[in-house]
């Protein structure tokens, strides 16, 4: 039985919709601060949060679900939990059910990502690659259904026929979910194209349960344009991606807020919750997505750490403040308190050598980049083993998901690693494709905190 409706409903609402790297905690709050009725996390692979430990984090007020590597995959605080959607990416609905029986305590619902067109998500058999997969589809929303204590959504893109995308929405909607999501592009069509406006219509004559129509960010600068969105496809809600990536202030009814406010709202909250210093960075490129060749752009880009993220907008007497706060609230903890948010080691100490990370640069295209030269004598006295070979037998046991790709420039070459969707990059140019190679697979390494 799920938990009652009237604690997350999906009819007239304004959704920030699940956006990788963007969906993280400081920008979903700011959302709901601005308007928005429901947020959705970006989206987590089952593999990935299966493999962590739910954590209460005192000291933040947050619950932190952390990897054995110690990294919070994904963090949460009861401001959210009866407006929050976890948005999940499986293939399989074993553990799509131990998902959503992991996270039912802190979220108002569970979204199946069925719309996802990249490549990672679809040779992982998720995402859009589900669309043609009826009986999968069944057996994974049935089964969350029926064991599932909070309420089941799913999201996905149309299809190119319009009878297949109307069969797929019936069969989607006799599981029992509670909300489909629809954008109405496809799998090959980008946001730059027609949003399908008729084909949305279709879909919401077709069920009964809500329908919530994404993709229409190409036509949203305001928030009157939420509403003709709204009614031009006789949805029942509004999801929105891109528009509230680039101005979260967009869920305001009384109009958007100069971009400046809204990186400055967005900072106090990643400062307040503690934010990794390379998604707050890639979140304030977004927010000054057409200003980043401008004096106050070239200093976002070139800020590498928290600090210097917060001296950009004069808000470092803030995050020492916050700090102060937060080291006293360490100080009042128990020590198997300390222990188990990895403050300390079991023996009362400090953990030992604990290597410090620098933030890498985060290009305008999203990847990751640290300025190092590959040297192969240090790997001299490793038996073989290479940034490439450590980096393929971490990615081997987890995703599998690898792929690089070279690029060649007065016969140097720089080279580009992607990993679940994520790119890395040493922005050092090299002598040989060999060498760029291994030094791309650094910077993942380093970024990804991998053992070595």
């Amino acid at each position: 039985m799920s938990r009652d409706m009237s604690v997350v409903c999906y009819s007239n609402k304004l959704i920030l919709a699940p956006m990788v790297r963007i969906g993280t905690l400081p920008m979903r709050l700011l959302a709901l601060r601005y308007g928005a009725d429901l947020v959705y996390c970006e989206e987590i692979i089952d593999h990935k949060i299966l493999t962590c430990k739910r954590i209460t984090n005192p000291v933040l007020d947050t619950i932190d679900y952390v990897d054995p590597s110690g990294r919070c995959v994904f963090r949460t605080t009861a401001v959210e939990k009866d407006r929050l959607v976890f948005q999940m990416g499986t293939s399989d609905a074993e553990r799509a059910a131990k998902v959503a029986q992991f996270v039912k305590d802190d979220v108002a619902a569970v979204d199946v990502n069925m719309g996802c067109p990249k490549e990672f998500s679809l040779k992982g058999g998720m995402g859009a690659a589900l669309l043609t997969q009826s009986d999968k589809i069944k057996q994974i929303l049935t089964r969350l259904v029926e064991e599932s204590t909070i309420p089941v959504t799913c999201k996905i893109r149309i299809l190119p026929e319009l009878q297949d995308t109307l069969d797929l929405v019936k069969l989607i909607a006799s599981t029992g979910v509670k909300a489909i999501a629809v954008h109405g592009r496809t799998r090959l069509e980008r946001s730059s194209q027609p949003v399908h406006y008729d084909v949305i219509k279709e879909v919401v004559k077709m069920i009964k349960i809500p329908v919530i129509a994404n993709g229409g960010s190409l036509n949203i600068n305001t928030y009157d344009d939420l509403t003709a969105f709204k009614s031009a496809t006789g949805c029942q809600s509004v999801m929105i991606a891109r528009a509230a990536q680039w101005n979260p202030s967009i869920f305001r009814k009384e109009g958007l807020l100069p971009v400046d406010q809204v990186a400055r709202d967005y900072l106090q909250l990643a400062v307040d919750y503690d934010n990794y210093a390379s998604n707050t960075k890639y979140c304030l490129a977004q927010l000054l997505h057409d200003q980043l060749e401008t004096e106050l752009g070239q200093s976002l880009m070139k800020a590498r750490t928290m600090r210097e993220l917060c001296d950009v907008w004069n808000m470092g007497s803030y995050l020492s403040e916050v700090e102060e706060k937060r080291k006293q609230a360490i100080s009042s903890l128990s020590l198997q308190q300390q222990k188990e948010l990895g403050l300390i080691q079991f023996d009362g100490h400090a953990p030992a050598a604990k290597r410090v990370r620098l933030d890498p640069d985060i290009t305008e295209d999203g990847t990751h980049e640290f300025h190092i030269q590959y040297n192969n004598k240090e790997y001299k006295n490793r038996s073989g083993e290479t940034p490439k070979s450590i980096l393929h037998e971490w990615t081997k046991k987890r995703t599998g998901s690898i792929k690089y790709e070279t690029r060649e420039k007065a016969k140097l070459f720089k080279s580009i690693v992607t990993i679940e969707d994520k790119r890395y990059s040493s922005s050092f140019w090299s002598k040989s494709k060999k060498f760029a190679e291994q030094a791309a697979a650094e910077v993942a390494i380093m970024c990804l905190d991998i053992p070595r």
